[in-house]
Order: C-alpha cells, then structure tokens, then sequence
C-alpha cells in the first residue's frame, strides 16, 4: 500500500498565465517554480473558476462552483462579516484531517471573518498569514488600516518583508512535519501593493484609500515581487529535499485568477475580472516525483475546483458524497489516460459576464456583447464565430442558461455595498 504524500499547495495572488518563465516570461527568470514543471507536469490549459480571489478560493477549498454559496456571490469579499465559508461545510482540509493529515494555512485566507469564519473554523490545524484581501507588505496593515497578520486568532507583531515571513514559516512547517501534511502555502504576492524588498518609503507613499490600487509600481517592481516569492518557493523545495520528503510530496503552484496592471498573459487578451481568457487562463504546475513523470505538458482543460478531487483521490479517500464536487480528479490523466472532455461555467456580476467553455468553443457575454470563440485556433479571443456557427451559439446558450438556473441567484445592484443577512437569506431562499 503506497504511503498518503504530503501535499503543498502554493497559490500566488493575480499572478498572469505567463509571468512564469517556464510560461515564457522573458523579462525575468523563476528557475524555483520551474524546477516543479521539471520534476513534473506543467498545464497548459488550466483555468481559475473566478477571475477574482475569494471566489476562486471558495471553489478550490470545497471543489465545487462558488455560486453553489452565499460566499460565492461575493466578487470580491470586501469587509462583510456575515458572509464567508461556512464552518460545517466540507472542505480540503477538513477531509484531509479526517485520513490523518496535520493540515496548516499559511498565508492568505479571505473567505471570511471572524468570529463566525476562519481557517481554523474550516479544517485548518493551524494558520499563520493574513485574513483579508490585501495588505502592506511591510507595516502588514489591510485597506482600512487594520493590523492583519494573524498566528491562529490571535494578531502577531512581526518585522519583515510578508513574502519572506511567509517562506520562513513555511520552511519551518516543512522540515518539522512528520507524516501526512497539507501545507497551503498561500502568498499574497504579486498582489498590489506592487512594492518589492527595499521599497519602504514608496509603501509608505501609497498607504491609505485606493491609491494603492491605482498608483504606484513598474514592470521592475513587479518582476522583483515574482522573483521574491520564487526564490521562497526555492527555499521549501530545499527543505523538502534535506528533509528526505521530496519523492512523496505532491508539490503544487498555481494563481487564483489571471494577472493584473503588469502581468503578462501572452497569448491571451483581458486581465482579473474580465472573463476573456487572460482573466481566467492561469499557470499551473504540479510535481509528485513518486507517481508523475517528469518533465510533461498536460493539455487536459481543468479549474482550480479538480484540485480538491485530485488531491483526495492521491490521499487515497473520496468528497463528502453530500457535497459532490463539480470538478475531476486529474489523477487517471497523469496516470496516461486519455485527456478528459470538459464543460466549464462562469459568470461575474461586473459587466454582466457569462462564459462557458466546451471542447475548444468558449460562449461569452460581455453587457450586451455576445461572442463564440475557438479559444484552440484564436486565444486572443478576436474571431467571433456566432453568425457563423449560429446552430452551436444556441446550444451553448441555452446550456449555460440552463446551468445557471442550478447556481444561487447574483446579488442585485439594488442591495449595495450595505445589504444585510436576512436581506440575502431571503433572496437565495435561505
């Protein structure tokens, strides 16, 4: 009986389809997060299931649509404290846990706040990061100006770049676990602020509003911010190898939604929050040197939702059979299976989008735009097939139609920023 692996799980924040170099970033090298593609499989085809954050990451903790919850609805979180991941709801971790893996979050959570939400509250043993969407890299402070760097429930004081103090917690978990672990190793970079190591005085300058959001950093900046965090990811992968834990340690890295103001999503048009390729097409790479082959390119079409599945099945368990994942387990595809035809949905409240992707068409709505793309043949989304291929526009719309009547109702623009709980329990028939 072949012993459970560890699993580390490294997501990056906004990161772009190809601001990898082993995606063909030729600006700057990340020879770390490379070196897992060497040891394994790089995706070619690999979808976020939002392209914003908290959505993703509630798709990829549960394995499901995000829009199958309250939290789903939410593009993105931004300070509500009656929404968030329900506690009693299966997910990730708390499957692990239940086959006996030590499970910890380091990193970013954003799926809720406490008192009533939290990783502790959804499987994880142990947390140590930050719980909102976006914080100072060095004085750790969120939006509103809030101390966000938590160890447990507890907030912490500590000196540093986050990046780093994310690697150094992450080396230190590494080398002292013993026997099954899931490590989420999940960095906020290169989210804005786009402050790399020595810029301090420039932090200081974009602190308050939205100014750090809308002004502020370079294409050198954010190469700096990329390369920090590689070389944290080189420095786990050390640790995994003095540990002895390489050869039965499933190593993923991958990014919550396509890349921002200086990402580069080559060959892809749109960027976050646009459902063109570019919002949603993220790098993925996976290495288990136990049971992958080395150095292979997978096309096989997948979401951030077939992580849960997949990592179960590698665990040797299954979902929780009353919440039965959306997404695959990729495990028989690694193993040389013929690639799997896939069905992908999403929808985002901003602009009215919808998209779907079936085979190598993808139906997408933007307002009152309508398009059918060969995403294959044109990735940059630029040839719209619809009037000539009226037959299967129709069919792709009435299926997506069809899906989302399975999905929670989206928010109505009448609710605001300032709608309550009851007003949402009672506009999903809570």
């Amino acid at each position: 009986m072949r012993t459970q692996p560890n699993i580390v799980f490294i997501l990056a924040d906004d990161l772009g389809y190809a601001d990898l170099s082993c995606y063909g970033r030729r600006e700057y090298a990340t020879p770390n997060i490379d070196r897992i593609a060497e040891r394994g499989v790089r995706f070619t085809q690999a979808y976020a299931n939002s392209a914003v954050c908290s959505a993703t990451r509630l798709a990829l903790i549960t394995g499901r649509y995000q829009y199958r919850l309250p939290l789903g609805l939410e593009e993105p979180l931004a300070g509500k404290t009656h929404v968030g991941l329900p506690p009693e709801h299966p997910t990730l971790p708390s499957l692990l846990k239940a086959q006996g893996y030590a499970t910890t979050l380091i990193g970013k959570w954003h799926l809720g706040s406490l008192p009533a939400f939290g990783p502790r509250q959804s499987g994880y043993d142990r947390f140590w990061g930050i719980r909102s969407g976006a914080i100072d890299y060095f004085t750790h402070l969120n939006a509103r100006g809030a101390h966000d760097l938590w160890d447990g429930d507890q907030t912490v004081e500590q000196t540093g770049y986050l990046t780093d103090l994310l690697g150094d917690r992450a080396v230190e978990y590494v080398t002292a676990s013993d026997g099954p672990f899931l490590l989420s190793l999940h960095f906020n970079a290169p989210h804005w602020p786009w402050v790399a190591h020595g810029d301090e005085a420039e932090s200081e300058r974009l602190r308050g509003g939205n100014l750090r959001h809308y002004d502020g950093g370079t294409m050198r900046t954010y190469a700096r911010m990329v390369q920090a965090m590689d070389h944290q990811v080189g420095r786990v992968l050390q640790a995994l190898d003095v540990a002895g834990k390489t050869d039965n340690t499933i190593v993923i890295f991958t990014s919550d939604n396509g890349g921002e103001r200086y990402s580069d999503t080559w060959p892809f048009s749109g960027v976050k929050t646009e459902l063109l390729e570019g919002g949603l097409r993220v790098p993925a790479v996976m290495c288990w040197p136990a049971r992958i082959r080395a150095s292979t390119t997978s096309s096989q079409v997948m979401a951030s939702m077939d992580w849960l599945p997949t990592l179960l099945d590698a665990a040797g368990t299954a979902p929780d059979s009353a919440h039965p994942p959306d997404g695959i387990s990729l495990l028989p595809v690694l193993d040389g299976a013929p690639e799997q035809p896939r069905t992908l949905y999403w929808r985002y409240k901003n602009n009215e989008q919808a998209a779907m992707r079936d085979g190598d068409l993808k139906y997408l709505k933007i307002r009152d735009n309508t398009f059918l793309f060969d995403v294959v043949q044109d990735p940059r989304e630029r040839a719209n097939l619809k009037t000539r291929r009226p037959d299967v526009y129709d069919d792709m719309l009435a299926r997506w139609q069809a899906w989302n009547e399975t999905m929670l109702p989206t928010i109505p623009d009448s609710f605001a920023e300032g709608f309550t709980a009851a007003q949402l329990a009672d506009h999903i028939g809570m």
